[in-house]
């Protein structure tokens, strides 16, 4: 996911406002109409993760539609792992992918794994979030 406008957010130093970026990759509007849909409630927690691996892919037989909801879980996964693990924060690779970055410096390709996540439900979005929480 190339998200060009992202390079304009800049703080007076030059830097990129990480709050900003934070509140635009956490807007996630597909997913989120998906789950007021089917009566889960993303609070941004991890039991929020728990929720949305257990939606009914109806989906899955629609490319874009799937497509969509992958991005946005996504970036929802990223939200949730940035607000609740504590030193995890946003980074835009050079080739424009957001990804999630510990403290530890290990990186986590977050898009990638909400596209699986839409496409075949593995691995569950809730079972990523422990093995980043533990790390």
């Amino acid at each position: 996911m190339n998200i060009p406008f992202l390079g304009g957010r800049r703080r007076k130093g030059g830097l990129p406002d990480p709050e900003g970026i934070a509140g635009l990759l956490a807007e996630c509007e597909a997913l989120r109409a998906q789950a007021y849909r089917a009566g889960v409630r993303l609070d941004d927690s991890p039991a929020s993760l728990e929720a949305l691996d257990q939606l009914v892919p109806g989906w899955r037989d629609d490319e874009e539609a799937s497509d969509w909801l992958g991005n946005d879980a996504g970036l929802y996964l990223g939200s949730v792992i940035v607000r609740t693990v504590p030193g995890a924060a946003w980074e835009i690779r050079c080739d424009g992918q957001p990804v999630v970055r510990l403290v530890s410096g290990r990186e986590f390709d977050v898009v990638d794994a909400g596209h699986a996540w839409a496409a075949s439900g593995v691995p569950e979005l809730s079972q990523l979030y422990a093995e980043v929480a533990e790390a």
